[in-house]
């Protein structure tokens, strides 16, 4: 049975530090997401664009940067993510910012609640998005959504959830982190968190961090992948607000990519954080495309892969 796949655009930046990350859903239109899923074999389905607010660009108000846009974009995030999930189809959130992932995964996690199945998360990000209005003085929501989803945010964002917190730490599986601020940092210590950062990519190489990340899987898991482009070493892929060094080469990401195929449990999917106003010539956007072909079966060879979830 073929893949049932759908592309939703969010075409927002009220989330983040730098403007641009609006034109993301376009940029890997451009790039050719749809007819590269389709050459794989994935009947794809492109819904459009979201509609949301605006992005005001002001300052913190209590706390919180833009939470009414945030909020309003969450909304429609999660109901049109739902409905797809509701259709067994395969949902994919072209961002926008990371605050965007509250409402994407709110709905998964609601959808494998009323199915009784397990829901692994893995976060691929060059940040840990874990801050918390308290530990961090700009109010950006796209450093925050990871803390959201386990239960450490405004009010009004955490009722979009049929249940608080959304997930459990144990339910998830960074990688690539190398960008934590201080405060975060304890923060995530305290709440358990499993992080594979660019240490552990070095230590232990990409193999064996994934081999971790996908333990325990079963056919009864719901993959998510909520993929930040930022994860990717600037260097390759600069098209994004908040580079940070020393991530991931190409090769690392494609076997990180490929892994998530093998394991055949991948549900629904976040693209965020994509920014063409700072990239070159699209290269970012296609490069994600290239990535994203990779979850959905392109290999050098033939191999042996775990049935798809149906």
């Amino acid at each position: 049975m073929s893949v049932q796949a759908s592309l939703i655009g969010a075409p927002t930046d009220v989330g983040a530090s730098i403007r641009g990350g609006s034109m993301g859903p376009e940029a890997l239109r451009v790039a050719g997401l749809q007819q590269a899923l389709q050459g794989h074999g994935v009947e794809v389905v492109d819904r459009g664009n979201l509609p949301g607010p605006g992005n005001p660009w002001q300052p913190a108000a209590d706390g919180y940067r833009h939470l009414p846009e945030v909020l309003a974009w969450n909304r429609a995030v999660h109901d049109a993510v739902l409905a797809e999930l509701q259709q067994a189809r395969l949902p994919i959130l072209l961002g926008g910012d990371h605050s965007l992932a509250f409402g994407s995964i709110a709905a998964v996690a609601r959808h494998c609640r009323a199915l009784g199945r397990r829901l692994r998360v893995l976060w691929l990000d060059a940040h840990a998005d874990f801050n918390t209005s308290a530990l961090t003085p700009s109010g950006n929501l796209h450093g925050m959504p990871l803390a959201c989803l386990c239960g450490h945010g405004p009010a009004e964002l955490l009722t979009l959830a049929d249940q608080v917190p959304v997930l459990t730490p144990r339910q998830v599986r960074q990688i690539g982190v190398r960008s934590v601020d201080p405060g975060e940092k304890r923060f995530v210590h305290e709440a358990g968190l499993e992080v594979f950062d660019m240490r552990s990519i070095d230590e232990l190489g990409m193999r064996h961090v994934m081999e971790l990340a996908l333990a325990t899987l079963d056919a009864n898991t719901h993959l998510h992948l909520s993929f930040d482009v930022d994860f990717l070493d600037p260097g390759i892929a600069p098209g994004v607000g908040t580079t940070v060094p020393g991530g991931p080469s190409y090769r690392e990401a494609q076997l990180c990519m490929e892994m998530i195929a093998d394991s055949g449990r991948l549900a629904s999917l976040d693209i965020v954080e994509l920014n063409p106003a700072l990239d070159l010539r699209n290269k970012t956007a296609t490069l994600a495309v290239d990535l994203v072909e990779s979850l959905f079966g392109k290999s050098t060879l033939m191999r042996a892969t775990a049935s798809r979830p149906r």
